[in-house]
């Protein structure tokens, strides 16, 4: 597991340790998928979390908030990819979204 972006949950963290070929099989896909297109850091951080809030992925969301913040990506940004979801996935489910990210980002 890389380790550069804040700490990893407690859950991956055991996980890891308890089955470290998974953990370091996983990391490597997600190099490669990276690394499969012309999309900046910034723009993968955000789409990735983008697709976390589609999916109603509520611990992914909050990971990739943490993710995106430490890569330095601003508070604005990340609110306003949850304001976006709102015409595809509803009011409510924005809001559920736009609370994960800010719970994350006080942590």
């Amino acid at each position: 597991m890389t380790s550069a972006g804040p700490k990893p949950p407690t859950a991956f963290s055991e996980f890891a340790a308890a089955h470290p070929e998974v953990a370091a099989a996983y990391d490597k896909l997600g190099e490669a998928t990276r690394a499969a297109g012309p999309l900046t850091a910034r723009e993968t951080a955000l789409v990735k979390m983008a697709i976390s809030i589609g999916a109603r992925m509520e611990g992914a969301t909050r990971a990739h908030a943490r993710k995106a913040s430490h890569a330095g990506i601003e508070r604005a940004a990340l609110d306003q990819v949850a304001v976006l979801a709102c015409p595809t996935i509803g009011f409510p489910n924005m809001i559920a979204a736009y609370g994960w990210i800010r719970d994350a980002l006080e942590k």
